[in-house]
Order: C-alpha cells, then sequence, then structure tokens
C-alpha cells in the first residue's frame, strides 16, 4: 500500500489513516495491489485487534478475523486437492485451546504488535528459513511417522539445491511429490531466484500442504499456490502434461519421500498397463507381516525418474542401504540409471543427520544428460555430535557443507572422501554407488614388537569370536521367522 501511495509512507500511524479512508478510495488501492498480494480489510489490521483485545470474547474476534481474511482470499491463497476441493488459508486458532482462550489470543495480539514486518521484508528467505526450521524442528516428533510428514534439515536441503543449480536458470518448473513442509523446493527456489522458476507439489497430508502454503507466501512464490495440490502422488499423480500427453515432466526434482509405508491397500492398483513404464524396475511385494515397513520410496524415485525431462536434474534422499543392495528393486532402478547415463552422483551423508530417525541416508543425484563421469562422495565422517532430547544428531558446519559442495560440483576426486568413476567402472561394481567401494586399498606397515603383535592379535580374535556368536543368534532369529512365514 505505501508504494502505492507515497502519503501512507510518511504517515504517523499507516494504520490509521487507512481505516479513516473512505471506502471507495480504499476499494481502489486494493484494485491496484499485485495479484499475489494479500488483500486485507482495515477491521482486518493488527491495530485494530490490538484495541479490541479487551472486550468480551475476544477470541472468538480473532478466529473471525483469521477465517475473514482466508475467505477474502479464496483466490489467491486456496490450495486444492485431487478432485479440485479448494482449502482455505486459515482455520480458527483459538479453537485448540482448552481454556483462557482470550488470554491466549492476547497473547499473540500483544507479540506481534511491536514487530516490524516492514524491517525483514527484503530478507525473505534467509530471515524465514531459520525462522521456519525452528517451528517445525519437532513437527514429526509426535506423529508416528505418518507419510508426507518428514522435515528435512537445511544441511541437506542446501546440499541438495547448491549441488542441482550450478548456473543461471530461467523459467524452470521445479517439482517435489512428497512435498511435506516445502524447505527441499524453497532452498531450489532460492538457488534458482524465486521469479525465475514456478513450484508443482503434491502431498497427501493437509497439515504439510497448509505449512507448504505457508512457505510459498513467506518467500515471495506465491504464484506457485495454484500448483500446490493435497492427493496421493503414487496412487494418482495430478499434474499431467499441456498437452494430455501423460504426467508432466519438469526441470528440477527434489524430494526427501517416506521411506517405509503400508501401502498395501492399493499396491495392486499400482500394477497396471498404465504404470508399467512409470514403476519399470517394479513394485514391492506385499508382505505378510510388518506391512508398515513397505519400500515405498521405491515408488518415488521410479516416479522422480519418468517425471523427469530429457535434460532435467533431480536429488532424492534415500536410505544408505539403497546404494548397494545386491538384487531386488533397488538394484534394478540403479542398472537403469547407469543404462541410460542419467546418473550425476551420490553423497553418502554421516549417521543421525536426520535426529529423528537413526535410518543412514544418502543424497542420490540424476543427471538426464550426463553422459560423462560420475562423482560419488563419503561425507560420512563429517559433522558434530550433540544430543537433542533424546536423539542423537550430527551437525556439519558451514564449512564441511561447502566441502561437500564444492567436490561435488568441480567432480572432484580426494583421497578417502571422493571418488569420479565412469559408467563402465560402476557396472564393474556390480552398479554399487557408494564412494567407499572404489577407494583405493591401502597398505600400512607398522613396526612392534612380537608382545605387541600377539596382543592385538588375541584381541582381534576375541572380537571376530563376539561377531560370530552374534552371527549366530541373528541366523537362528532368521530362521524361526522363515519357519513362522513357511507356517502361515
Amino acid at each position: 500500500m505505501k508504494r502505492i501511495e507515497p502519503k501512507l509512507a510518511k504517515a504517523k500511524s499507516w494504520e490509521d489513516d487507512l481505516s479513516q479512508m473512505p471506502a471507495d478510495e480504499y476499494e481502489l488501492l486494493l484494485m491496484q495491489l499485485g495479484a499475489s498480494t494479500a488483500r486485507l480489510k482495515p477491521e482486518h489490521f493488527l491495530s485494530i485487534l490490538w484495541g479490541k483485545q479487551n472486550d468480551k470474547d475476544f477470541a472468538a474476534t480473532l478466529d473471525a478475523t483469521l477465517l475473514d481474511i482466508a475467505k477474502f482470499n479464496t483466490d489467491i491463497f486456496s490450495v486444492k486437492t485431487n478432485d479440485g476441493q479448494k482449502i482455505v488459508l486459515f482455520d480458527a486458532v483459538t479453537q485448540f485451546v482448552a481454556s483462557k482462550r482470550d488470554d491466549f489470543a492476547k497473547a499473540i495480539i500483544n507479540k506481534l504488535i511491536p514487530f516490524s514486518f516492514e524491517r525483514i521484508f527484503a530478507e525473505k528467505f534467509d530471515f524465514y528459513a531459520t525462522l521456519f526450521e525452528y517451528l517445525i524442528k519437532d513437527y514429526n516428533k509426535d506423529s508416528g511417522g505418518k507419510y508426507a510428514e518428514y522435515y528435512t534439515p537445511h544441511t541437506v536441503a542446501k546440499i541438495m539445491a547448491a549441488c542441482l543449480v550450478q548456473g543461471p536458470v530461467k523459467n524452470a518448473s521445479c517439482y517435489d511429490p512428497a512435498s511435506g513442509s516445502g524447505t527441499l523446493l524453497m532452498n531450489l527456489a532460492h538457488a534458482i531466484g524465486e521469479d525465475r522458476c514456478t513450484l508443482y507439489t503434491q502431498d497427501v497430508s493437509q497439515k504439510s500442504s497448509s505449512l507448504l502454503r505457508l512457505n510459498l507466501i513467506l518467500n515471495n512464490l506465491v504464484h506457485s499456490i495454484p500448483n500446490v495440490i493435497q492427493g496421493d502422488t503414487i496412487l494418482e499423480p495430478y499434474h499431467k502434461a499441456d498437452k494430455g500427453g501423460g504426467l508432466r515432466k519438469f526441470d528440477f526434482i527434489v524430494s526427501n519421500p517416506p521411506f517405509k509405508l503400508d501401502f498395501s491397500d492399493y499396491a495392486k492398483q499400482l500394477d497396471s498397463k498404465g504404470n508399467k513404464e512409470r514403476f519399470f524396475a517394479g513394485i514391492p511385494n506385499i508382505p505378510n507381516k510388518d506391512k508398515d515397513k513397505m519400500a515405498i520410496y521405491l515408488l518415488f524415485i521410479q516416479h522422480v525418474i519418468h517425471t523427469l525431462a530429457p535434460k532435467g536434474r533431480a536429488a532424492i534422499v534415500v536410505p544408505t542401504g539403497f546404494i548397494t543392495a545386491q538384487s531386488g528393486i533397488e538394484k534394478g532402478i540403479r542398472e537403469h540409471l547407469v543404462k541410460n547415463k542419467m546418473l550425476g552422483g551420490v553423497v553418502s551423508m554421516p549417521s543421525n543427520i536426520f535426529a529423528t530417525t537413526g535410518t543412514n541416508v544418502s543424497i542420490l543425484f540424476i543427471d538426464a544428460s550426463n553422459d560423462g563421469n560420475v562423482i560419488l562422495i563419503d561425507a560420512s565422517n563429517l559433522g558434530e555430535k550433540i544430543k537433542e532430547g533424546k536423539n542423537q544428531k550430527t551437525l556439519l558446519s558451514s564449512d564441511e557443507e561447502n566441502r561437500i559442495i564444492e567436490t561435488f560440483n568441480a567432480k572432484k576426486a580426494v583421497e578417502d572422501f571422493s571418488i569420479v568413476v565412469s559408467y563402465d567402472e560402476i557396472e564393474a561394481k556390480n552398479c554399487s554407488f557408494s564412494a567407499g567401494q572404489y577407494f583405493d586399498v591401502k597398505l600400512v606397515h607398522v613396526a612392534m614388537t612380537p608382545k605387541q603383535f600377539d596382543k592385538q592379535l588375541a584381541e582381534r580374535r576375541e572380537r571376530l569370536k563376539g561377531l560370530f556368536q552374534d552371527s549366530e543368534k541373528l541366523e537362528a532369529d532368521i530362521f524361526r521367522r522363515l519357519e513362522g512365514l513357511q507356517y502361515e
């Protein structure tokens, strides 16, 4: 409003001036706002709400204001479900407070009143990324690991974006098929330039879609809100090609999909003629037990490969076991990437980079036009271990993040850290994507006395004995499980 009407910029209180403005003049100002800017009525202003905080049922007033703002801006901020239903921006916030709702509402308004949103407006991503990480750091703590409700650490998001975007880009389409709150896409858009890309998402979780929409609003990406879809990507992918020729293809894809999830209720539906090309390596079988451990991430990887443009690039978070599995769908996907020369590289991350899961992860980079060498990085020894609540977490320093990024982008071989290999070399290693399997084996000669030698030999024998005992216990457990399966 201040940019449109210079007098407001000089006013002692722009809110007071706008509140006293004739209705027709105010309406004219609203009409001049950009298509992605929220419209507010004077009664929506924080200063007006602050003046009403001692009124009876102030909580109801705040809730009604939020709902009215959402309704007034339906065309700008609504997201769609698979069937086209619109979901508005706000819910009534105090409905979730058991008692003292008026006090809760007052506390919100009194915290917001002295804060200058104009001061941080120009910072955009750099300010909001930190704020957003704080707000959702415990996002999945009590949800039991539900589908699409995983939070990706900023370190991982930064590395993915910086390794994908290695030069100027314009008019790029960016996609995340399991977008969650949008951390990966926000980093990607910031690396490209928010005004040089359009984002497309799909996520089954309404909570995640709401947080993603907020992230888009805060980061000057309102133009992408119509492309935010709440729905099941695997069962009903929404984004189609403009001319109806199958699914849309994207220039950049990022994703941190759920690794395991029970999708047994629709697994057979996926095994159709129409999905043969999309799920080229196969669909995981439905187990008799532990259906919640079905490897749904394998479907997301195949979906990403299928929806990548001919010269597109993608980055996906995968369990590290994927990069070395000797058989099954995992190996089939890796063989496809090697055969079709579309592997960009792999970064194996330190353990506990995700505080909420003990699963070791790697970042799989796909480059549909990479017919040259591939960079494999073992970053598993980097980082500092810290305690976060009951969990242990590994934090990378900025220097360590930059080391990974610079090594990857330069395709630089560094002893015991990275290796540059050809597709032929990868095939010779059974399509393993693990950097460690390509490092040279070094023989180190250490001088020691016979007594020292005997001591080390005894220690190793004792350790080996323990490993054999553990192995026997595991084998016995496996046999028991197999007998149970045969019985079923």
